[in-house]
Formats: structure tokens, sequence, C-alpha cells
């Protein structure tokens, strides 16, 4: 959920409604009403029944890594129907786990897709994947939600920590996650969206002509085709 108000404004919360705090440990109804009462918090999650309000994000260590990773998953998912893409959504994963990632790519539910849009508007149910960018959160995105988003199915992660400038890239197999190596051109594949392929280097450097150049390579390739096929017949 997107947050417009200022950090400083002063949350007017209901008198039976306690303050969302770092280290609070509810049940995922009422960390929502908590978080629904507190229009001041820009962004909070659950994970494992334990809440994480988020600090301030930085423009450097947060704000153009995650405007990258926009950029290169918003042209795939232009260019491949029946696949969507959202940006910093709440996801209701199980009753402990309501994350907020970065990024999530996912298939619609009516092409087969993992997950379904709640009446309210959440995302429900386990994207195909998900990217977190790992900043002054590095611990809680390569430690528990890594551990969350296996045992709930999320078939690929993607975590940057930013502040060490590498990417990691998992796919979830037998159930663990593999880390995907770039092949001899510096380039991972995605195992589950066809066609989506990130020249990491040049992400990393913000070479995003390049990073677009390669992607384009993947969109045109017959593999993409044929699963742009296969979501419009589902």
């Amino acid at each position: 959920m997107v947050r417009e108000h200022s950090p400083q404004t002063q949350p007017n919360l209901p008198q039976d409604c306690p303050p969302l705090q770092s280290g609070d440990r509810l049940t995922r109804p009422e960390f929502e009403r908590r978080y629904a009462a507190a229009p001041h918090i820009k962004k909070a999650e659950l994970i494992e029944g334990m809440v994480y309000v988020a600090s301030p994000l930085g423009h450097e260590q947060h704000g153009k890594p995650h405007s990258r990773v926009i950029t290169w998953l918003g042209v795939y998912q232009a260019m491949t129907s029946g696949v969507d893409l959202s940006d910093a959504p709440t996801v209701r994963l199980d009753l402990d786990n309501e994350p907020q990632p970065d990024a999530v790519l996912f298939i619609e539910a009516n092409a087969g897709g993992q997950t379904r849009i709640s009446r309210d508007g959440y995302i429900e149910g386990s994207p195909e994947l998900i990217v977190e960018i790992a900043a002054s959160s590095a611990a809680i995105d390569t430690g528990s939600k890594k551990q969350v988003y296996r045992r709930n199915g999320v078939l690929e992660y993607v975590v940057w920590p930013s502040h060490d400038n590498q990417l990691d890239w998992f796919w979830l197999t037998n159930g663990e996650y593999q880390r995907l190596s770039p092949d001899s051109d510096g380039t991972i594949r995605s195992r589950v969206f066809p066609g989506l392929w990130l020249a990491v280097e040049a992400l990393l450097s913000n070479q995003m002509v390049r990073v677009l150049e390669v992607l384009q390579e993947g969109l045109q390739s017959a593999e993409h085709k044929t699963f742009v096929e296969h979501l419009r017949s589902s």
C-alpha cells in the first residue's frame, strides 16, 4: 500500500487501536487493523508474526536501484500478455506473513497464476517472482523473509543488497532455493518467465541501455513467443 503522508504526521488512532511498532507480535487481521489506522507509516510488514516498520528509504541505496528494477520488469510486463507487475504491494501470503515486497511479477489468475486479487484489492497467494532491494532490511530479506518466500512457494526470488552492490537470483526447485548464475555472457535467464533476461553487471552499474538491449533479445526469443501463446490459451 502506498503511503502519501509525511513521516512526521501524527496518527489519529482510534482509542481502542494501539500504535503499530516494530517488534509487535500480531495476527494478520490485527496487523492490518493497526496499519490502516496509521497513515503516517509508509511501509510495514508482518514476517513470521512479527511487525517490521521500515526506516525512511534513501535515494542512492534504495530509490535508484528500485527504479532500475521497475523499468526492467515494466518493459517485460508490457510485452507479455497475461503477466502483471506491482510496485511495493501488500501480499497476503499466509496467516503469519504479509510482506510488502519492492516488486512483484506474477501470472494473472485467469492465465493459470498462483495468486488472485482479493475483494479489497490485495494480492493473495504466492507471486511467481519477488524482488527485494535490501538496504537497511538486508538481514531480513536474506534471512527470515527468504525462508518465508521459499515455504510459500514463491518460484523465483531476486534480492539486491544495494550496500554491497551485488544481486542474487534464486529459483525454487525440489522445495529449496538454488542460486541462478549468469551465463558466459553475464546474463541470467528466468526459469519461470521465459524471455526475462537480465544483464546483471549492467544493472548494477546503471547501464540501463544495455539492460534493455538484453531484455529485448529475450522478448524476441522463441521461448518468449511460446510462453505468451501458452498464457493466451490458458
